[in-house]
């Protein structure tokens, strides 16, 4: 339920503690007086002053997003992320966050299989618009994942990442001891066939280092796990594969008309590692 995710949340302004006001809308109230009311699709926006630098995604890309994501083609890594996130998530009242939880599609896996209470955090308001539709009983905020995060220290049994930023200093703070943080990232040739044609970003050698060494002295690299899933996708469906990531900022509309009309089924590979970190 919502009511147990929030003794995790802090207020964005002063850090102080929320109680939740049950009406409609319901409302975040901290003690010293800010209140935070939910949006009427039940999502709480945190963003505070100037709200972030970082362009969100548009409504466009999250509905996108969410067809393809519906439509199954990543079922397989929803299935293991949420069997691993299983395997930590152990005993009564534990908590997840889902860090960039977009349309809350994978954070929706990981409730099914363990009943843990969970946040969703973005910083698209129409992403939490669907993630809260399709997880209410979590606490769905909008928020920038590079500043501080608004959840009390060690608060957190498990922390997801998938395709999303990485605030390594965060996610250890809100993390228990020995609380294990769960990365996706694409491997390389990771949609190679495709990658071209639709101004998807090749995957870089050396992502794996890299990741590595930014948890270094926060985290203890425990294990790595590779998975593929082959994919076979009508034209709308690469369209929808393209405007979904990060190339969608910048594809134009005549792009993405010439993607959906090929006809012909284009075959593809997905490559992830889900990469198990635990708190020093």
């Amino acid at each position: 339920m919502l009511s147990d995710a929030v003794p995790a949340l802090r207020c964005p302004v002063c850090q102080g503690l929320f109680e939740l006001r049950e009406g409609r809308p319901a409302t975040l109230a901290c003690r010293n007086g800010h209140l935070f009311d939910a949006a009427k699709q039940g999502y709480f926006n945190f963003l505070t002053g100037k709200g972030t630098v970082f362009e969100a995604d548009t409504a466009e890309m999250v509905a996108a997003r969410f067809r393809f994501l519906e439509g199954g083609h990543y079922a397989g890594l929803a299935t293991a992320l949420a069997g691993m996130a299983a395997e930590a998530l152990q005993g009564p009242e534990t908590l997840v966050l889902d860090a960039g939880t977009g349309t809350g599609h994978y954070l929706r896996s990981v409730i099914e299989a363990t009943g843990s209470t969970a946040v969703g955090m973005d910083i698209s308001k129409f992403a939490l618009r669907r993630a809260a539709r399709l997880n209410p009983q979590a606490a769905n905020v909008v928020w920038d994942i590079w500043r501080p995060l608004p959840m009390a220290d060690n608060s957190v049994d498990v922390v997801t990442v998938v395709f999303a930023p990485r605030n390594p200093s965060e996610f250890a703070r809100v993390l228990r001891p020995g609380g294990s943080l769960l990365v996706v990232t694409p491997r390389p040739g990771h949609l190679q066939e495709i990658a071209a044609r639709t101004g998807m970003l090749s995957i870089e050698e050396g992502k794996e280092e890299r990741l590595a060494e930014s948890m270094s002295g926060y985290f203890d690299s425990s294990a790595s796990h590779c998975l593929d899933l082959p994919l076979v996708l009508d034209g709308n469906e690469v369209a929808d594969l393209a405007f979904m990531g990060p190339a969608g900022h910048h594809l134009q509309q005549e792009q993405l008309s010439g993607l959906a009309a090929s006809e012909e089924p284009v075959p593809a590979t997905a490559k992830f590692r889900i990469s198990v970190f635990t708190a020093s």
